[in-house]
């Protein structure tokens, strides 16, 4: 097997790789690193060499000798090596940037402020207690997801661009995922729930849910 997926099951970064890879229909080898076991594997030698930034997700090709970590970075090029059976970005370039957009709003607004290092830094360096960090967390989500539900309401159908998937939809299912762990009230947001409820019927999206990794813990 050629392709081969370092992350962690909890990591939302990570399960976007997972359900670009199963919409694909690829078959790749999935290495477990823990975030917190053993003071964080991502900071063990092997680990940082092949991902300097010891951070998850780390996605290797090894036909194509190719190392790559960054999610979005990943699976837009996995749709663009592997076009078949479904393209995850449109073919109108307006179309493209719009998705793109909503996934930036995810990957680069909402994820980073809430991602373990940065709630560990608020331990460790600012007291911060767990009810306190969880608060943190539901606040930045929330501030995100009022404007994502503003931003598709009118163009969501089944999915947040229409009638097909598309990268928007990778992105938003994982935080849908953070937002229930934080206790995030969905029923603000209609249009995500009504958008989620959907994705999490597709086997794709099913068998990428972090529960059902090989590292999940209960």
């Amino acid at each position: 097997m050629s392709l081969h997926l370092h992350g962690y099951w909890r990591s939302s970064a990570t399960y976007r790789v997972r359900i670009a890879l199963n919409l694909k229909e690829l078959e790749y080898n999935y290495v477990p690193v823990h975030l917190a076991k053993d003071g964080g594997q991502q900071f063990s030698d092997s680990y940082t060499s092949l991902n300097p930034a010891q951070l998850v997700p780390t996605f290797i090709n090894d036909d194509a000798d190719i190392f790559l970590n960054q999610s979005m970075a990943i699976i837009e090029y996995l749709d663009e090596r592997y076009e078949e059976p479904v393209k995850l970005l449109p073919s109108h370039r307006i179309d493209r940037a719009r998705v793109r957009a909503l996934t930036q709003d995810i990957a680069c607004d909402i994820q980073p402020v809430a991602n373990l290092r940065v709630l560990n830094q608020l331990s460790q360096e600012f007291d911060a207690l767990p009810e306190q960090r969880n608060q943190w967390c539901k606040h930045w989500i929330e501030k995100g997801f009022t404007a994502i539900e503003r931003r598709i309401r009118n163009s969501a159908t089944d999915y947040c661009f229409g009638f097909d998937l598309t990268l928007a939809d990778i992105f938003l299912i994982p935080q849908v995922y953070n937002a229930e762990r934080f206790d995030v009230d969905m029923g603000q947001y209609p249009t995500i729930q009504r958008v989620a409820q959907n994705c999490n019927e597709l086997p794709a999206f099913i068998q990428a849910k972090p529960e059902n990794q090989i590292d999940a813990v209960s």
